[in-house]
């Protein structure tokens, strides 16, 4: 081997590796196998309508990739806890923002086209007179 052989620079965009992107896709398209992904989050109770989810890890194309996060789920106080953390309600809706915003950003990268800012906003209702409803009295 050469000891002055140049490695290339991997090519990113929008701060994605596009050359990874690419060996990816490709690695699904040889092998449906590899595009399978398994996700699983426990959750624990932590008093009043607090709770703590965690992420071991997830699986891929049949291999295991372990990760640690914790995630701590509250209430606002009017709905009957301290607003230390964002509510049940809100975690799915920033996960469905960050989603599209991940995917949107690759395909942005994949194309070559830079992007110089991305906002995605997101509402959503929940009635309450079902949980109300379900409270013997």
């Amino acid at each position: 081997m050469d000891g002055n052989a140049i490695t290339a620079a991997p090519n990113v965009v929008n701060g994605m590796n596009v050359d990874d992107l690419f060996a990816l896709i490709e690695g699904v398209k040889n092998d449906p196998a590899k595009g399978k992904t398994q996700w699983r989050v426990a959750t624990t109770w932590q008093g009043q309508a607090r709770s703590r989810a965690e992420v071991e890890g997830f699986g891929i194309g049949g291999h295991e990739v372990p990760r640690h996060f914790t995630i701590d789920i509250d209430e606002p106080c009017e709905l009957g806890d301290s607003n230390r953390f964002a509510n049940p309600q809100e975690h799915p809706i920033a996960a469905l923002n960050a989603s599209i915003m991940v995917g949107y950003v690759a395909q942005c990268a994949v194309r070559g086209i830079t992007l110089e800012n991305l906002a995605i906003e997101t509402e959503g209702e929940i009635d309450l007179r079902g949980f109300a409803a379900s409270i013997p009295r």
